[in-house]
């Protein structure tokens, strides 16, 4: 038996005989094949934003997050810009096109969905994952009929410290890899350095500040968790294809019933602090959303899918667990303040974290420049998981007021047409 199948399993959502049958027998093929011992953990985030948007994204970066810009270059297609928290955390990268009309595969994602084609360009691309051999990595995956990008425009992509899958049939999300060392951005070969410009610097210098003056900067720690949303009948196949690409193991699942979803868990069984290597999440509708006015149930998550496609929904943020000298515990203190400084959530933070083991978490309105949400999580007293049951399904119904069908087109491709 593999070892990944001694990991006690989480949560009440029944699998089919599908997923029972082939979750082992990936975990079997993967250690067989030597994977599991070449991959070690996330490196990682790569983020594509509009042509012009990249410095005011970073700028809600800052506000938000504990990432901080340490370098930039320029290549053929893209502005890259690498962020950091701590050497061990994954970096974030975020590119930016040079062009206003350029156009790639993750532009076509995009394209026919109503929510996302006003900023063609944004997107969530994928993670990097670390392996002790590119090559071997690939060869291996390539064996197992999994493709990689070839001939990519995007220069970034095209790296070749780098090798990054196809977009998943399931998420739309990529995988990607390497064997170099991240911390050494200069040997990465990303393009010709370049300097931020003095006006936009001043801008990130005072967000900083800003930060670092209310102390939120010792209180969000790094990333926990990112959630992409799925179809209904792809949830399954989008699990078990990403165990298929690395080391994490399915932790577990929780069917969320008044919201007619489910929450489902993978983690990376190398690491003892989610921070080095965040957990991956997939979230799909119970039913699809052509049966909801035949069950009178909501369908928040698959109308999230039909407004922007199938992608990453929202990357979670880990607040130090704790409270402030007059009682209030830090999550409230760091969206407090985040809300004075010009900071947008869906609704109010939920969970109470009082005498025994809890969660408190947030949502934030959707992003401009990256169409994520951010949220926020405290575990308190040695919470261990990354929801409850009654949280989740409060998050989800508020994300899902901002993902309402637009009724007034007609056609998804109704106005590329126009």
């Amino acid at each position: 038996m593999s070892k990944m199948m001694k990991f006690e399993r989480k949560g009440d959502k029944e699998n089919s005989a599908f997923f029972e049958e082939y979750l082992p027998k990936i975990y079997e093929r993967r250690e067989k094949s030597g994977l599991d011992d070449l991959i070690d953990r996330m490196r990682g985030i790569v983020i594509q934003v509009q042509t012009g948007d990249a410095l005011a994204y970073l700028a809600e970066l800052y506000l938000m997050t504990p990432y901080r810009l340490i370098r930039q270059y320029q290549n053929a297609t893209h502005r890259v810009f690498v962020l950091r928290v701590k050497p061990e955390q994954p970096d974030l990268f975020v590119l930016e096109p040079l062009e206003l009309m350029y156009a790639d595969t993750y532009r076509s994602l995009n394209i026919p969905y109503m929510r996302a084609r006003s900023k063609p360009n944004v997107r969530y691309i994928g993670e990097i994952y670390g392996t002790k051999n590119l090559g071997e990595t690939r060869r291996i995956l390539e064996a197992q009929e999994f493709r990689f990008r070839e001939n990519a425009h995007n220069g970034f992509i095209a790296n070749p410290h780098f090798a990054f899958t196809e977009p998943s049939y399931y998420t739309s999300n990529c995988v990607g890899y390497t064997s170099s060392d991240l911390l050494d951005t200069d040997s990465l070969e990303l393009g010709e350095p370049f300097a931020v410009g003095a006006e936009e610097q001043k801008t990130l210098n005072a967000t900083d500040a800003l930060q670092r003056e209310f102390g939120l900067y010792k209180l969000v720690w790094g990333v926990d968790h990112m959630a992409s949303r799925v179809l209904c009948g792809d949830r399954e196949h989008a699990i078990l294809e990403f165990l298929c690409l690395n080391n994490y193991y399915f932790w577990g699942a929780y069917t969320i019933d008044d919201q007619n979803s489910s929450t489902n868990i993978t983690r990376n069984p190398k690491v003892t602090n989610e921070l080095h290597s965040p957990a991956k999440v997939f979230t799909a509708n119970n039913t699809p959303f052509y049966v909801k006015t035949v069950d009178g149930l909501p369908s928040p998550t698959e109308d999230f899918v039909r407004n922007f496609g199938r992608r990453m929904h929202h990357v979670a943020y880990e607040v130090e667990d704790g409270q402030r000298e007059d009682g209030q515990k830090n999550i409230d203190y760091v969206v407090g303040k985040i809300q004075e400084l010009g900071g947008k959530f869906l609704a109010q933070i939920i969970g109470e974290c009082k005498d025994f083991p809890d969660l408190k978490q947030i949502f934030s309105r959707t992003s401009q420049y990256s169409n994520l949400i951010t949220e926020y999580v405290q575990r308190c007293k040695g919470f261990d998981g990354f929801f409850t049951k009654s949280n989740v399904a409060f998050l989800t119904q508020a994300a899902g007021l901002d993902e309402k069908l637009d009724k007034q087109v007609t056609s998804p491709l109704a106005a590329v047409f126009d």
